[in-house]
């Protein structure tokens, strides 16, 4: 029996689905507010609890042989979690993180997230962590379907930076499919796996190849990099609540590629084009 976490999330879904296509016995861990409209079509188990509240996260853990962590280590809630699964005696435990962590600008989130890496490596666990780039999918994306909305509507997209910077999303099916075939795959425990696209694109690039997608054609306006950053800076002094903000044009402009040779080499990972990726999303 698995416990999942986030598993009403947008990523959390489809590692639920690949777990039941693989005849997983698994149980939700839920909030009482979360929306269970899936698990319950679905026929799975759940349980309510908090993952800052310790207790119910052992009770949650109790007669469990495997802990798959869906939500998002970037509140804190790590230590809670591995010692949780250490008191109750679950071994084994995957991990889901970002390559977010390698960012050169310093968040609050990174410090936090490799405090909760370290732990998990210097835990009891039979662990594994996985390090998704940037995930997309379908409409629930946070990330590639806003640039297909705005494709859609406009024939001008700004673009603030020359647009080179390298991107390598990866399509939240394969994410799942790599996620599961870590927890069945004693070759992943204590590693850690990078798992991105299938190959590295220009966010130039991925305007291209949304924008065709769609049947578009589309003119990209290039905004400097410090222009963008000192007018964005001016506009947060200015704004209660910033939609945009500076420290967004800097991680806009970093690349973000990342090998995924050793899960394909250890998960039989083999993801999807971008293009085929974004076209799926959009058919869909």
């Amino acid at each position: 029996m698995i416990l999942l976490t986030g598993a009403t999330g947008f990523l959390g879904e489809f590692v639920l689905k690949e777990l039941l296509k693989n005849n997983y016995d698994v149980t939700c861990f839920v909030r009482k507010t979360s929306d269970l409209t899936l698990i319950k079509e679905l026929n799975v188990e759940y349980t309510y609890g908090e993952l800052d509240d310790y207790r119910s996260i052992c009770g949650a853990l109790e007669g469990k042989e495997a802990l798959i962590n869906i939500a998002s280590l970037g509140f804190g809630h790590a230590p809670n979690i591995v010692k949780a699964a250490e008191e109750m005696n679950v071994k084994r435990a995957i991990f889901v993180s970002t390559t977010g962590i390698f960012t050169k600008l310093n968040p609050d989130s990174k410090g936090i997230r490799l405090e909760a890496e370290k732990l998990i490596k210097e835990s009891k666990l039979d662990y594994t962590i996985i390090r998704p780039t940037m995930i997309y999918g379908t409409p629930k994306d946070r990330n590639m379907w806003r640039l297909v909305k705005y494709i859609k509507k406009l024939r001008v997209i700004p673009v603030l930076g020359d647009g080179t910077y390298l991107q390598q999303p990866v399509q939240v099916e394969d994410l799942a499919f790599a996620i599961v075939k870590a927890y069945e795959r004693p070759v992943s425990v204590n590693k850690s796996y990078n798992v991105s696209g299938a190959e590295a694109i220009t966010f130039n690039e991925v305007i291209d190849v949304t924008a065709e997608a769609l049947g578009k054609k589309v003119v990209t306006i290039h905004i400097p990099m410090k222009l963008s950053y000192r007018l964005l800076t001016a506009y947060e002094k200015v704004s209660k609540n910033p939609k945009l903000k500076a420290e967004q044009v800097l991680r806009l402009n970093e690349n973000k590629d990342f090998s995924h040779e050793e899960a394909k080499q250890d998960l039989n990972y083999h993801p999807l084009s971008f293009e085929e990726g974004i076209k799926q999303e959009i058919n869909n």
